[in-house]
């Protein structure tokens, strides 16, 4: 059985793939039992998906694979128009979970051991909006990390990824003097040139990143933060590939996510004069994954020396045991069974020649 957003933008591709007998749609997905039945042994998939306007409803879920960690979904859906992007075709409209289900779940995760929760979303910041099914809504994302953090045994709370202009100074400030929220942020950048993101029908200039890293560096100078950034995209010189390069070399950052611009069928961008060559965008992805490294190396070196809290996690990996502080530097020590899963206070000495403290 195939779901996910692939099989609301391609069903009919994906029941051509091989060994595919069932491709649910964004609303079919979530009555997978009642399609199990009677399902026939086909040589093609049988497709049932729906169109995405008929996406309006919230199916709270956590996911809890690996015992240390939980990633608790709130919100599902985009309203904004990216150039470039498909997932408001293939997830819907900007909806979220009620903050009553959000408190439960993450009640029910901390009481089988867990010890992070981290809170995912397709457009995160926006939550609240469609608690009700419509565009109403009591809380806001505020509101949902100010509850969470009162929730009792939940050791650590980390918000995955957030857009710089849904991430207000008072969340910033609430992470800074929290009990469990730790000081990591990944903030989507996507391009280092106004005129791209422009482009890109983003939602802010630059200058607002600058000052979103400003601030979460004010109030917790040893905060991890985290960027997504495109390369290759249409209309992107190099010039404007080098106000990027220079833009993020020169800001208070800790690793990058890179992405190469690929097209996507109904997008605005996949119509765009100025396509960039392949070859021109794997150069320009090879030069940001390198100046990554060297940004995490950087943030590494200002660690050590510092008490951090670690989590423990369960793999055996060639007689070490790995885990993460709280502000995600990735640290080992020699493998001990008894730490599995137990936060610990470490002193970081130095950096291995695997890159890890």
């Amino acid at each position: 059985a195939a779901v996910g957003c692939y099989a609301q933008l391609k069903p009919q591709a994906l029941a051509d793939v091989n060994g595919v007998d069932l491709v649910l749609g964004a609303t079919e997905k979530f009555k997978i039992t009642d399609y199990l039945n009677d399902l026939s042994k086909n040589d093609f998939g049988e497709v049932h998906s729906c169109e995405i306007e008929e996406a309006d409803f919230y199916v709270g879920s956590y996911s809890i694979g690996d015992r240390t960690r939980a990633f608790l979904k709130v919100q599902d859906g985009c309203d904004y128009k990216c150039t470039y992007c498909t997932i408001p075709l293939a997830r819907g409209i900007s909806r979220s979970d009620t903050m009553e289900n959000v408190l439960k779940n993450a009640r029910e995760i901390s009481a089988k051991n867990i010890k992070e929760i981290v809170l995912t979303g397709v457009n995160i910041g926006d939550y609240g909006k469609g608690e009700f099914g419509n565009k109403k809504h009591e809380h806001t994302f505020l509101d949902l990390v100010t509850k969470l953090d009162e929730v009792e045994g939940i050791e650590r709370l980390r918000i995955s990824s957030i857009e710089p202009n849904l991430l207000k100074n008072e969340t910033i400030d609430l992470v800074a003097k929290s009990r469990a929220f730790v000081p990591h942020f990944h903030v989507p950048l996507q391009s280092g040139s106004n005129h791209i993101l422009k482009k890109m029908k983003r939602r802010y200039m630059r200058e607002l990143y600058v000052d979103r890293v400003a601030k979460i560096k004010e109030v917790m100078p040893h905060a991890c933060i985290g960027v997504d950034v495109i390369v290759g995209f249409p209309g992107e010189t190099d010039d404007h590939f080098l106000e990027t390069y220079n833009f993020l070399n020169a800001l208070d950052i800790s690793y990058l996510h890179v992405f190469t611009y690929s097209e996507r069928d109904n997008t605005e961008a996949a119509t765009m004069d100025g396509v960039v060559p392949n070859n021109i965008r794997s150069k320009r992805s090879k030069m940001l994954r390198g100046l990554s490294v060297k940004k995490r190396r950087a943030f590494y070196e200002s660690q050590i020396g510092t008490n951090r809290t670690v989590l423990f996690e369960s793999e055996n990996k060639e007689g070490y045991i790995h885990g993460f502080t709280e502000n995600y530097v990735k640290v080992k020590t020699p493998w001990n069974p008894a730490l599995v899963n137990t936060l610990h206070q470490v002193e970081l000495t130095e950096i291995d020649e695997d890159g890890l403290v």
